[in-house]
């Protein structure tokens, strides 16, 4: 089945690493322009090489830019339209994770960036898609939630929260921007990222133990949901959450490990 997606834009926040970086090459071999974003400069062109050393006829822009500054958002999805001539598919992967601990102690300025970047960002990333192309041409969203957002989990419960709210973004930007433009999301469980790195680095085994399919997730896993949800093989599908997540939520209750976590970057 073919996803359709060659001769198309897409624009990935968070790319200069894990997810992100995996979503965009994945793109690029569908044959997809393909706009990098994330907060520095240096890391985009690297991976903006990467991807035309792998894939030489690729067309790849590279643009800094952080997920919460209107300013430089919409600075990016400017230039992205005149480079390429439109935007068809935007992938909200950016995240962060400034805390961890009890909610009851998150201080203020760290909970209000959890909520620009994670879920604000969303928001704001997807107006401006909206109304640069994707309101008179169509279009589809992939947001990148976490199984966290239907779970609760010790120490990073403020995070969770903001990726719950993602869900309901997704279902609610979904219904207002139909039939134009298609908005699902992918909710990951523990994958091989730097952000989520606390989760797995010292106790893989035993984490992969206690996942039914036997091991943890790779950036690759969720890139290949991607491609599924921006493109054509899912144009009856709009607004859900598509969970990728080694069978973390099929565990009995009190299973004792992580479920998700802070995946994106």
């Amino acid at each position: 089945m073919q996803t359709g997606l060659a001769g198309r834009t897409a624009l990935i926040t968070g790319a200069s690493r894990g997810i992100g970086r995996a979503i965009a090459f994945a793109l690029a071999a569908e044959g997809c322009a393909v706009v990098l974003s994330s907060r520095k400069q240096e890391a985009l062109d690297e991976v903006a090489a990467e991807i035309r050393a792998t894939y030489p006829d690729s067309q790849v822009l590279a643009r800094a830019a952080h997920v919460g500054d209107e300013e430089q958002a919409e600075a990016c999805v400017a230039e992205a339209v005149r480079r390429f001539g439109s935007l068809d598919v935007l992938v909200n992967n950016a995240g962060t994770n400034p805390y961890y601990g009890p909610l009851v102690d998150i201080d203020r300025p760290r909970a209000e960036k959890t909520v620009q970047v994670n879920q604000f960002g969303v928001v704001l990333w997807t107006r401006l898609a909206w109304r640069a192309w994707q309101a008179e041409h169509g279009g589809a969203v992939v947001n990148i939630a976490s199984v966290g957002g239907m779970a609760t989990e010790p120490g990073i419960g403020y995070y969770n929260a903001t990726k719950a709210a993602v869900i309901h973004l997704t279902r609610q930007l979904a219904a207002e921007l139909a039939p134009r433009v298609r908005v699902n999301a992918i909710a990951p469980g523990v994958v091989r990222t730097h952000l989520a790195r606390a989760l797995w680095e010292d106790h893989e085994q035993r984490l992969n133990a206690a996942l039914p399919l036997g091991r943890i997730g790779e950036p690759e896993d969720i890139a290949n949901a991607a491609v599924f949800l921006a493109g054509d093989c899912s144009s009856w599908m709009t607004g859900q959450t598509v969970v990728v997540d080694g069978g973390a939520l099929a565990r009995p209750f009190g299973g004792g490990e992580p479920v998700g976590g802070p995946e994106s970057a």
